[in-house]
């Protein structure tokens, strides 16, 4: 599609939107070009093809800011991302019953649902020796309190819940990938609330009128800046080592059906920020990095195909893809307006918790943008490599 541009201006501020997104609401729109006016905010806004409505800042949008960062860009789930690994093994291996006893592992081993997590951790439990290596590498969050201490090691390679999940799907070939989709879970979503709060409490305190409550930056040169990067930077470790450990029960618990080589093994943050070589800070939330060559993953909804791709590198967008299908309906109307037997036909022969069809109807594939769209609409940001098609998905209730 042809890149839209939008230019906005309010109290002297001149704000600029690149749209990639055919399927756009104006207020997702409206969101993206108050955030352009934003004073920390350098350059244009870069709103993906999944692009829709977010907690203080757009679920879709890189953004580069210079001389400060704005923790509603980056989001309440830093580090939130995608782990695939590409098998050598053939998906007409694992039979109906085998895929069956897959999902019961996934269930067992891996904590799924809002607030769940392991018990006390065993020196036996795998999860738990990865928690202590990583712990090692980084300890515990910088600016951690006492409900962050506790939960770190308890949700530490565990799924959440919403549009978080574990799959086994096949390419065009009939080779088994695996993909983990979760973030920091509830200490990354403490740190960044913290942050934000502390954000509008120096600002309030400074002078700064922001056009909204969730714009208030932090600047470089302060205390508040320093603490936040330093747990931000924990956070998005802690995420990618969380989907690591969880990937790695993944593949256990394919490898009681079947031996496998592993060929390929990818990670990519979308709910992140990095400093760049002229000083800025991009942050992307709800968007990956397609840089010339980089791999990434684009999920579908359940029930539809995901993308494994390279990135093209395409400067207007700051180097940067789209995360997925991106929502078409609130979690309220989906509840409200889709059918059940709609979405169970929709799930077609995959091995779902489909018995739990009513709670999980706000994730169905009519909540979300089709991912065909979404993916003509990047053609200009990533090149598809592969094109996955699941048939084992587990999710969070």
């Amino acid at each position: 599609m042809a890149v839209e541009k939008y230019v906005t201006e309010r109290d002297g501020r001149v704000g600029t939107v690149l749209s990639w997104a055919s399927l756009l609401e104006d207020n997702t729109r409206e969101q993206a070009e108050m955030i352009s006016r934003a004073p920390v905010v350098e350059g244009h806004v870069a709103l993906m093809p999944d692009a829709h409505l977010g907690m203080g800042a757009c679920v879709g949008s890189a953004i580069k800011t210079r001389g400060g960062i704005l923790p509603s860009a980056v989001g309440v789930d830093i580090g939130c991302g995608m782990r695939a690994v590409q098998t050598d093994l053939s998906a007409e291996s694992l039979a109906k019953d085998a895929r069956g006893r897959i999902i019961g592992r996934f269930r067992d081993w891996i904590p799924a649902g809002v607030g769940q997590g392991h018990a006390a951790g065993s020196p036996l439990d795998r999860t738990y020796q990865a928690w202590q290596r990583f712990k090692k590498e980084f300890g515990q969050a910088p600016g951690a309190d006492q409900r962050i201490l506790a939960r770190s090691p308890t949700q530490f390679g565990t799924l959440g819940s919403g549009n978080h999940f574990a799959e086994v799907s096949s390419d065009a070939e009939g080779r088994v990938w695996l993909v983990v989709h979760s973030g920091s879970r509830g200490p990354g979503n403490m740190l960044a609330q913290k942050h934000i709060n502390a954000a509008k409490e120096w600002g309030k305190a400074n002078g700064q009128e922001p056009e909204h409550a969730a714009l208030y930056p932090l600047l470089e040169g302060t205390d508040e800046f320093d603490a936040y990067i330093a747990d931000m930077l924990w956070a998005q470790s802690f995420a990618l080592w969380q989907r690591r450990a969880m990937m790695d029960r993944m593949l256990e618990a394919v490898a009681e059906e079947a031996e496998y080589a592993i060929l390929d093994d990818i990670d990519c943050h979308h709910n992140y920020s990095e400093r760049q070589s002229d000083g800025a800070w991009l942050s992307r939330k709800g968007a990956i990095d397609a840089s010339e060559g980089v791999k990434g993953v684009i999920p579908g909804s359940m029930g539809a195909l995901s993308y494994i791709v390279a990135g093209r590198g395409n400067p207007d967008s700051y180097n940067t893809a789209p995360h997925g299908a991106g929502r078409l309906k609130s979690r309220g109307a989906a509840r409200r307006e889709l059918d059940i037997d709609e979405f169970k036909a929709q799930m077609g022969d995959r091995v779902w918790q489909d018995r739990d069809a009513k709670n999980l109807i706000d994730e169905a594939p009519d909540a979300y943008k089709p991912i065909d769209v979404v993916m003509e609409d990047a053609k200009d940001l990533v090149e598809a490599k592969y094109e996955l098609t699941q048939f084992v998905n587990f999710k969070g209730l």
